[in-house]
């Protein structure tokens, strides 16, 4: 067989779910030493795709060829032995051991004896010779994230891969460590590396890869497209089929009156150790205040302390003239409170109640949904095709499960539930975070909405170009402090990268 021009081929790839025909008849193929770019919207198929092809999923149809050589896959052992390794977006590491103990957790070989030093020799020279320098011997609950996706990659690399997937691997990295690791994508498809790049920043997309393959509804709609011959727009239109406005038109913010006051908020994390620490802020009426900061450094916690989820342990916190502490009553708060958590399935939602059911999570004990000690199914109904229409919600029926749902849908749902009330102050935890360009507009125009309405709105995001487009002001938080505070306006990508590394810049 003469050998392919192609790094490895997918022919005719068809993988079907309950409902679903996930790939239908899908043609891909990678150049070896290239970057190619796989866009969809949320449910077009490109993860399942993806996990065809590292031996995740069996496909019913199709073929797959590695270097012109036809291969089956029954196992993701099956896919690295081949040389194709994936790096998924939440990190396959385990917390406790070292980064050393984390490359051959999994492997056949040594069969009797570990020679861990001489693990970590070969994880140091990988990381010289790729850029991706890294303690051997640190645990991976000591490092950064940028730090742990380096050893997911280090880890494939270890492992022989020389066709990497990439899954929205700039999801939780600062500016710099995007540089950095685009930097180290290049070093390596000069090394004749192929690399699969899934993301949702179509920015980044046209800037890191050389080729683009467009996929909507389980088929491929554009191939192999030079990146250099296209644009961010075109890209969009490709993958949801519309023209999207990438810049959110919005009139300019009118603060009002303090309506959450934060002083010197303590609070820990799930291990009992300090994740908020002397942290101040307000967030006023008819404004929207940006929360920027790598993933882990006590965002979440801020959240579910401010949603009544978690207690603090010392400080502060006003909502209006109402003391936020442990006998405050989240619940009386009713209507007037929205949050948006950063879970969509299992905090935000009850996946296997209908959506229609969902929608009346906050108001099933009043009138007219509540009947006597009854549900009136009518008024639930009627309730919910209100909503849907409204928020331009699509699905079978409002009967549908909630767990049927896209992930953009499903956070239509819950925005729908939670701003319908007209509330006076929303927490909103990565609103878009998976969303593909289309579902990401409709959020931040109900954001947008909302603050017009007059609602104080906390956007925590670690999407740098969301919160310079949606905020009015900026803060950025480290280990569990705000490291400074800017109006947006003000704001510069570069300084903003550095506070969220921990430098504090005078704003």
């Amino acid at each position: 067989m003469t050998e392919s021009p192609n790094a490895f081929e997918m022919r005719g790839i068809v993988k079907r779910f309950p409902r679903v025909m996930a790939n239908d008849h899908v043609d891909f193929a990678c150049r070896p030493g290239e970057v190619h770019a796989l866009l969809g919207e949320n449910g077009a198929g490109k993860s399942t795709l993806m996990n065809v092809l590292a031996g995740l999923y069996r496909p019913e149809a199709g073929e797959i060829f590695v270097g012109g050589q036809r291969v089956a896959f029954r196992s993701p052992q099956d896919a690295i032995a081949h040389g194709i390794g994936m790096v998924h977006q939440h990190f396959m590491l385990v917390a406790t051991h070292s980064v050393a103990e984390n490359m051959v957790l999994g492997l056949n070989r040594p069969r009797f004896f570990l020679n861990l030093s001489r693990v970590e020799e070969q994880v140091t020279a990988l990381g010289e010779q790729y850029g991706l320098t890294v303690n051997p011997r640190a645990k991976i609950w000591e490092l950064s994230v940028g730090e742990q996706q380096r050893v997911e990659v280090l880890k494939m690399l270890f492992r022989g891969a020389k066709i990497l997937i990439l899954d929205e691997p700039t999801a939780v990295l600062t500016p710099q460590e995007v540089e950095t690791l685009f930097h180290t994508l290049r070093d390596m498809t000069k090394r004749g590396h192929t690399i699969v790049f899934i993301s949702h920043k179509l920015d980044e997309v046209v800037a890191i890869s050389d080729r683009v393959t467009v996929m909507r509804r389980g088929k491929v709609t554009a191939a192999h497209v030079p990146s250099r011959e296209t644009t961010k727009a075109q890209l969009a239109k490709l993958m949801v089929g519309r023209e999207i406005l990438f810049q959110i038109e919005k009139k300019k913010a009118q603060p009002g009156k303090v309506v959450l006051l934060v002083e010197h908020l303590y609070a820990d994390n799930d291990r009992g150790l300090p994740a908020l620490r002397d942290l101040s802020l307000q967030v006023r009426a008819g404004e929207i205040l940006g929360i920027a900061g790598v993933a882990g450094n006590g965002q979440r916690e801020l959240a579910e302390v401010l949603t009544g989820l978690r207690h603090a342990v010392g400080g502060k916190m006003m909502f209006g003239d109402i003391p936020l502490d442990r006998h405050t009553s989240w619940l009386n708060l009713g209507q007037k409170l929205a949050h948006i958590p950063e879970d969509r399935a299992a905090v935000g939602s009850v996946p296997g109640l209908s959506v229609a059911e969902n929608l009346i999570l906050k108001c099933f004990h009043r009138p007219p949904i509540a009947a006597g000690w009854s549900i009136n199914r009518a008024a639930v109904h009627q309730n919910a095709v209100r909503l849907v229409g409204e928020y331009q919600i699509t699905m079978p029926s409002v009967d549908t499960p909630a767990r049927m749902l896209s992930g953009g849908n499903l956070q239509k749902v819950i925005l729908a539930r939670e701003t319908s009330g007209h509330p006076e102050l929303m927490i909103a935890v990565h609103p878009t975070r998976g969303l593909d360009v289309g579902a990401t507009e409709a959020v931040q125009n109900i954001l947008i909405r909302q603050r017009d309405a007059g609602a104080a709105i906390l956007l925590i995001s670690e999407d740098l170009d969301e919160l310079l487009s949606l905020t009015y002001r900026l803060a950025v938080i480290y280990e569990g402090r705000l490291v400074g505070e800017m109006p947006t306006k003000d704001a510069e990508i570069h300084t903003v990268g550095l506070m969220m590394a921990g430098t504090k810049v005078d704003a």
